[in-house]
């Protein structure tokens, strides 16, 4: 026993020293003193020696194991200490080096013209809501007024996908939904992307956003659709903002009109400096800016409503056209190309 104590001093002391690791040091410390270890062993075996030589050997065992755990701590000390001055050492920062500039963010130019919008309309108690881009031809055209042999499909021609679906042309499904899955009062807001085939140049795009707005209630009137709108356009762009109203034409709103905006560029006036006509409204002095109406009764009978108790406005208007106006910006294409020199002007 006493010569097997000896042995297991002389090898788990080299051991240790060759410990490089914490987890070495565990490793070896309950293959040595752990409940199955080689020290717990011989003190278990303490039973099987002559009595005489129990305490001796009891003795010598209690020495061993506190020297061991005397040398694991303290080689456990050293590994410790070598891992923190190697970090120190790999993990050194040159204070004297320049920092790292991280790219700031900036916020789309067409995100911030949607948050603005947004929180005019909540100002007024306008709720937001959201639809698929990916719609049904009967919530797009049909519950819209909008039949199969209407000429208005013409002016909305879109992209058509698998089983009769389309991509949105307007965010004008969302009102028919909106109205299928509740009862007025309602005073809703839809921002969204849509998507219509044409031309790609400076200011047409397969893909833009518009800003759908509608209420309804008992004894909604034109008047509160002039009032509404004008707020919102002074609002956005100044309080001196002429608004002017035209008669038009929209499938799901009768009678309908195009709002027009004095020209931002020229004030107003039709020309600009040395009495040249304005190149942006072309001389008028207005720039039409979204389309609105009395929302026509067959779009009630469409959703339920009963169009001799309800009535309501509908409104709609092209995000980028408002941001282009607001920013000076003369190509829509911008808004797409991700040109950081472009989107830097922008907070």
């Amino acid at each position: 026993m006493l010569d097997s104590i000896d042995n297991l001093r002389g090898d788990v002391a080299r051991r240790v020293q060759q410990c490089g690791s914490e987890e070495e040091i565990e490793q070896l410390r309950v293959e040595v003193l752990g409940r199955k270890g080689q020290v717990t062993l011989l003190l278990r075996g303490l039973k099987d020696l002559p009595a005489e030589e129990r305490p001796r050997a009891g003795e010598r065992l209690n020495q061993l194991r506190h020297q061991l755990e005397e040398e694991l701590d303290a080689r456990l000390a050293v590994v410790k200490q070598t891992a923190r001055e190697r970090a120190l050492i790999d993990e050194r920062v040159d204070v004297t080096l320049p920092g790292t500039r991280w790219e700031r963010g900036r916020t789309h130019p067409l995100t911030l013209v949607i948050d603005e919008i947004i929180d005019v309309f909540q100002g007024m108690g306008f709720e937001i809501a959201r639809g698929p881009d990916i719609e049904d031809d009967y919530h797009n055209f049909e519950a819209l007024n909008i039949p199969k042999d209407h000429p208005a499909r013409d002016m909305q021609d879109t992209f058509f996908v698998a089983s009769g679906h389309l991509l949105r042309t307007h965010t004008s499904p969302v009102q028919i939904r909106t109205m299928e899955s509740r009862q007025p009062p309602l005073q809703v807001i839809v921002p969204g992307a849509v998507y219509r085939q044409g031309d790609d140049d400076a200011t047409h795009s397969p893909m833009f956003h518009q800003v759908e707005g509608f209420m309804v209630d008992q004894d909604i009137a034109f008047s509160d659709l002039k009032g509404v709108l004008t707020h919102f356009l002074r609002q956005i762009f100044s309080q001196e903002t002429g608004v002017r109203f035209r008669p038009s034409y929209f499938p799901f709103t009768e009678p309908s009109t195009e709002i027009d905006i004095s020209c931002l560029f020229c004030s107003g006036r039709g020309k600009i400096s040395g009495g040249q006509n304005c190149r942006i409204c072309k001389g008028t002095g207005w720039l039409e800016i979204m389309g609105a109406g009395m929302i026509d009764p067959a779009v009630f009978r469409f959703v339920g409503y009963d169009a001799e108790k309800i009535s309501g406005f509908a409104f709609g208007m092209g995000v980028e056209r408002i941001a282009m106006l607001k920013f000076g910006i003369d190509d829509i294409r911008l808004f797409f190309h991700n040109d950081l020199r472009f989107l830097r002007q922008f907070s």
